[in-house]
């Protein structure tokens, strides 16, 4: 599978579940979704290192890099819902 479109994939699932488990107005359409997503799983990626929960795996669609993945893409929703709360 081509790097981009794993980086697409990963995007989409981690940003549809961060979005399901934490639901509110924030933007919508497939696009934010997916990068969403994919600043989430870099986030998580640099965290989850820091933390020593693992990495995002690159070129493989494992539970571990959604999870990691999912977990970015919460922490972007509830610092984007945070700035946007002090406006």
């Amino acid at each position: 599978m081509a790097l981009w479109l794993y980086w697409l994939l990963l995007g989409l699932i981690a940003g549809s579940i961060a979005k399901f488990l934490m639901p509110g107005r924030d933007p919508t359409g497939c696009v934010f979704t997916i990068i969403l997503g994919i600043v989430g799983a870099m986030i998580g990626g640099w965290v989850g290192t820091r933390l020593g929960w693992g990495t995002v795996n690159q070129g493989t669609l494992d539970l571990r890099s959604i999870a990691i993945a999912t977990f970015g893409a919460l922490i972007l929703l509830l610092f984007g819902r945070l700035v946007r709360g002090r406006r």
